[in-house]
């Protein structure tokens, strides 16, 4: 009794170091034939997975942004219509290439048959994935691709939404009579390629124009960072300010706020408090992606995958609304 009660406090203790470094949401769900039951026990290994039954992950930046709440529901929505998936969200408690590896390497190690993810930065987690498909797991990327093929992507059209992002900066800046000035611009990282390809098409709406934009100032996606950079930025009598993603922006909107309003702020994601911003007339307007339809998209691609169907590596354009005070 002793010897069985310690091999199951040493297999305890196994999981949780695994674990550790890589959070995992209260969702999963699995095949049921009755509602109340929605966990079904996985296969031990991705051999003895049958053809209709799959283990999928989704792996995201982080687990602080609305965003990807948004992105786990898309996913839930078809894991429910599909019936027979069992799934689960992995994430870091931040953005962090090391622990997004870590939380790769624990799907590999859980016998996953497909991962979908939305990778920090598109070089750091290869090696890691290409641990992955020498294991048989199959790539589905939402939101931002590693560079490492993959069976499908499904994302925004970023350089162009940061260019819409860009030209409804300009044209708000114009109805408010100015005309030049300093623009300063909020954005996570150098490395992820989603924010990259936006601030890209930003600063591309503002050629030829008098307006000048700033050096990028990074705030790793954290809003309190981002109010931060905003802040400065007012200070120094920047005209408007861009956040190239939700917690840029909310860091955006709180400093012109603060400030008192003078500022044109403009930004990307959808979130209660980014709206609130808007209506109150902190933010000028954001770029709404749609996220619910990454995961959704990006689940039923990963079945189609698991089920032998080529999917060739497509990108799909998921789109992008603007949200302005108006359209509230």
């Amino acid at each position: 009794m002793k010897k069985k009660l310690l091999s199951l406090l040493v297999t305890t203790a196994m999981v949780a170091i695994m674990l550790m470094g890589c959070g995992s949401s209260a969702t999963t769900q699995a095949p049921a034939t009755d509602e109340k039951e929605v966990t079904q026990a996985a296969p031990e290994t991705k051999e003895e997975a049958t053809s209709d039954t799959y283990k999928v992950y989704l792996i995201t930046m982080d687990q602080m942004d609305q965003h990807w709440v948004n992105v786990d529901a898309g996913c839930q929505k078809a894991v429910k219509e599909l019936g027979n998936v069992e799934y689960k969200w992995l994430a870091p408690d931040t953005k962090d290439d090391a622990k997004q590896i870590e939380c790769i390497n624990n799907a590999v190690a859980d016998n996953a048959n497909a991962i979908i993810l939305a990778a920090n930065g598109p070089d750091a987690v290869t090696a890691a994935l290409e641990e992955a498909v020498a294991a048989g797991i199959k790539i589905i990327y939402v939101d931002s691709a590693a560079a490492f093929d993959g069976e499908a992507t499904f994302a925004t059209n970023n350089e162009a939404a940061g260019k819409t992002a860009g030209e409804t900066m300009i044209a708000s800046l114009k109805e408010a009579g100015v005309t030049s000035g300093d623009i300063g611009v909020i954005n996570v990282n150098a490395a992820t390629a989603s924010c990259v390809a936006r601030e890209t098409g930003f600063r591309s709406a503002f050629e030829g124009t008098d307006f000048n934009i700033l050096e990028t100032q990074y705030g790793e996606g954290d809003a309190a960072k981002s109010k931060d950079i905003a802040a400065n930025y007012i200070t120094s009598g920047c005209v408007g300010i861009f956040g190239a993603n939700e917690g840029s922006t909310t860091g955006a909107g709180n400093a012109i706020q603060e400030a008192g309003g003078k500022v044109i702020g403009v930004g990307f994601d959808k979130s209660d408090t980014i709206l609130s911003l808007i209506k109150d007339g902190f933010l000028v307007a954001t770029m709404a992606q749609n996220p619910d339809v990454m995961g959704y998209e990006g689940m039923n691609a990963a079945v189609k995958a698991l089920s032998g169907e080529n999917l060739g590596g497509t990108v799909t354009d998921t789109g992008v609304s603007v949200i302005t005070k108006d359209k509230l």
